[in-house]
Parts: C-alpha cells; structure tokens; sequence
C-alpha cells in the first residue's frame, strides 16, 4: 500500500542516522563536541569585556525597539485582558533573557500560571540553564532531572517557551553566536597573556652590572641582588670597582605590536559575530563602511525582535486558548516608530507632490496627533476661487455689496501668510496674476516652492488660494 501524502517519509527511526539510537540528541555545536562540554562553557564568555558589551548593545537594541499589540481580528474583551496581563509581566526582564536564544541557540522559559478570579494568567516567565534540557529523537524537549539524567522527563504541555535562532529538524538546538566567540577569546586571552608577559620582561632596559675579571662567585651573586633590586626599588649598592649599563633591547616595539595586533583581531572576530560589524574596532573604518555596518546591525536587531515576539505570541495564544477557546489570540510586535515616521512621511510628501491632500483626521491617525494640535485647514481652494478667472462667469459669485464688505487686500493677505511669508507675497501675486486657471497655480506653486517641507508648503498655498480669491471677487465686483 502506497505511503499517505500526509506521513513524514524521512525521519531519524527510517535514516541512517545513528543520533537516533541514542535516548536524546547532542547537542551538534562543534566547539561544544569538540570541548566535551555543554553550552555553560559559553557562559563563561560573557565574562569578557568585549563579548559582555557587544551583548548589551544587541540586547538593548531590541529594549529599545517600540512594542505592544495588535489587535487584529481579536475580539475587544480579549485584546484588553491580554494587554492587562501582559501589562503586569516584566516584560523587559522577559525579553532580555529570551535574547539568551540568540547566544546559546535556545532558551527554555518556564511559565508560572496561576488563576486570577476566572482566568489563568502566567504570574511569571522565567529562563532556566539551558544545559538542563535536551531533545529526543522526536525533537520534543525534555528535562534532564536526577530521576532520568540520561534520557530526561518530557515536559507538559503550555508549560515552556522556546525561543531558538535557525533551528532545523537536523539541530533542534539552534545555532549559538557564540560559538563564534569561542577561538577569538581564547586566542586573545593567549595573546594578552604573552604580552603581558613580554612587557614585563623587555618593557624597561636591562641593567648589565659589570665586575673585574677575577671577581668571585659571592660577589657575582651580589651584584645580581643588586641589579634585582635596582629593577624593583630602583637604588642598589656595588663595589667600588664595579659599574653597571641600562642597555634598551632594539626593535622591541615591533615585536610588542605583534601582540596588540593579534589582540585588535580577535576582538574585530568578536564583534563581527555578535554585532555584524567592525567599525567599533577597525581604525580605518569611514562613513559608508559605518553606514553599511549600521544597517547590518539592524538587521540583526530586527531578526532578535522576531524570535523574542515568535514566543511571546506562543504566550498570548495558549492565554487565549486557556480562557477563550476558539478566539483569536492578538499578536505582539516590534517595531521603530521613528523609522516607520520617516518612511510613511517621505511616502505622504511624495504623493503631496502628486496632487494627493491629507486632511486633519489622517495626520492624526498616522502620525498620532491629539485633538487640538493641528490648526484648522485654509478654506478649500475651489470654495476661494469662486471668481478666478477661467471660471464660468454665469455662475454666482460674489455680489459686489458682499466684496466691499471684505477687508482690503492688503489686511486678507495679512491675516492668510504669516510675517515669515511677507517677502514671498509679491512673487506669489506674479504667480496668481500668469495663473490661467486653479491647477496652472497649483503646479507653479509646486515647481517654486516643492523644496520647502510640507507646513510651509501649505501656507504659501493659502495665502495664494486667498490672493486669488480676492482677485476672483474684485473681477467680479467690477463686472457688476
């Protein structure tokens, strides 16, 4: 009988895989293979200066990213109790150990549930040691416990988060960043230590002590503790017909840099692995090779984000499952609100300069403007040019009686444009007068003025739109 579609042909119990013989599957890593150790070795890492500090600013970069929830299709009641929840969690402490993953490969964290009048909420996230767990053949997660060390005790269900970085069926562990770390620290933890160690012996100049030919072996050896001491104290006592010579040890400073370059290499390694770029550490580094890093690190940072919101969305929809059944769960994100701002503002002046005009209400939903913080718009352009030339002349207007009792032209303009704007005013009266019609204006407002931003973009527009309103409604009160 042919095999079902829907059954998995390649598994570890049908390959030749001999891993799956075993009651759980190492830990593929390399160096850990290689060490014979768990991934506690690359704990000790992060006691590196540079390792350490790399880690935080990949850390801190996801903390400082912009988050919360996106309702969705999710139901109101729904959203808002998982925005409570979620509002009592420490939600940073949660994210900074979920950013463990990217380090180790994986990061188990434990949920703590408890009941909160009818729900089941999680009183805590917690990461454990991930050297604690394993994975069997399945590729399920198991604790390792004093009851089964080898094989270890599968876990319930809703019980543990599992945030990984690029873990595969082959490596359920997930790749570590630090694996990367490893040989870089070590070498310069070697190197650091042969440059001390060279420093200390050819950092200052060798005293020669010098004794006549027949001198005996006490007075060698006292000399020798005096020369001792004449490195360490800096005074020493010698015969009266001895001398002694501070000789420099020539082309030392060549072979200290050796050293120090080695030192500046493994640390330009360290920072490649954890940030995606040198330019921290790499002396001729520049402005494109910075940009070019910076967007490496974003990157990165974007791709942390992922994993760290992949688990605490898992969080949101066992919360959901617990006491909504069939609802459906909102989702978490993160996000750069000043990078969105940029894109959606270059995006809204280009179509501005396609003819496109926002209103109040748009700026307040995309950009988060309250009530009040926009001034109310100029009247419509078309409601200005009841009487611009080009109009049809049998339409009503504006009855001559009506444009007396406007003010003058000098005091419309005044109160149209602000001072900033008064040196504009007569070019705008050539632009309004040539005008045939209101798009001609438009576009020749566009082509003098499109290099200014929007807002003083939009008040050269109504002082223009007012002249040529007033021009509409003298032509039309001299016509009458």
């Amino acid at each position: 009988m042919p095999t079902p579609l829907t059954d998995m042909l390649a598994t570890r119990q049908r390959a030749l895989d001999f891993s799956a013989f075993g009651l759980v599957l190492p830990n593929p890593d390399p160096i850990l293979k290689a060490q014979g150790k768990d991934v506690a070795t690359y704990r000790d890492l992060r006691t590196d200066a540079h390792v350490g500090g790399c880690i935080r600013r990949r850390k801190s970069a996801v903390k400082a990213l912009d988050k919360g929830l996106d309702r969705g299709r999710s139901p109101s009641r729904v959203a808002k109790a998982v925005e409570a929840i979620l509002a009592d969690l420490d939600i940073d402490s949660i994210i900074g150990e979920m950013m463990d993953a990217v380090l180790y490969g994986y990061q188990p964290m434990e949920i703590q549930w408890r009941r909160q009048g009818s729900l089941i909420v999680p009183e805590g996230v917690v990461g454990k040691p991930p050297e604690w767990f394993c994975f069997d053949p399945e590729n399920a997660l198991r604790l390792k416990t004093k009851a089964s060390p080898l094989q270890g005790e599968l876990l319930p269900p809703m019980k543990f988060l599992l945030p990984r970085q690029d873990a595969t069926y082959q490596n359920p562990y997930g790749f570590a960043d630090l694996s990367m770390c490893f040989w870089p620290v070590f070498f310069k933890k070697g190197g650091i230590k042969l440059w001390l160690q060279f420093v200390e012996k050819f950092g200052s100049a060798f005293p020669i002590g010098k004794l006549p030919r027949g001198a005996t072996d006490a007075e060698r050896a006292t000399m020798l503790d005096s020369l001792e001491d004449l490195i360490s104290n800096g005074v020493a006592v010698i015969p009266d017909d001895g001398s002694i010579d501070l000789k420099e040890l020539a082309g030392k400073g060549a072979s200290a840099d050796l050293y120090e370059r080695l030192a500046m290499f493994c640390r330009s390694e360290v920072s490649i692995a954890l940030t995606g770029t040198n330019q921290t550490t790499e002396a001729n580094s520049n402005k494109a090779s910075a940009t070019a890093g910076l967007e490496v690190a974003e990157d990165l940072r974007d791709g942390d984000a992922e994993i760290v919101a992949g688990a605490i969305n898992q969080l949101i929809r066992w919360v959901v499952e617990l006491n909504w059944s069939s609802a459906e769960a909102p989702r978490y994100s993160f996000w750069d609100q000043e990078e969105q701002d940029a894109l959606q503002a270059g995006r809204d002046k280009s179509n501005y300069d396609s003819g496109a005009r926002y209103t109040n209400a748009y700026f307040m939903r995309a950009y988060g403007y309250q009530e009040g913080d926009l001034a109310e718009p100029a009247s419509a352009p078309l409601a200005m040019a009841a009487g611009f030339p080009g109009k049809d002349k049998g339409a009503p207007a504006v009855s001559f009686s009506e444009a007396a009792a406007e003010l003058t032209l000098t005091d419309r303009l005044a109160n149209a444009a602000e001072p900033a704007m008064g040196e504009m005013i007569a070019a705008i009266g050539d632009l309004v007068a040539a005008a045939p019609d209101l798009a001609s204006l438009q576009g020749a407002l566009l082509a003098a003025y499109g290099t200014l931003d929007s807002e003083e973009l939009t008040r050269i527009m109504a002082a223009a739109f007012a002249l040529a309103e007033l021009k509409g409604m003298a032509e039309v009160a001299g016509e009458a």
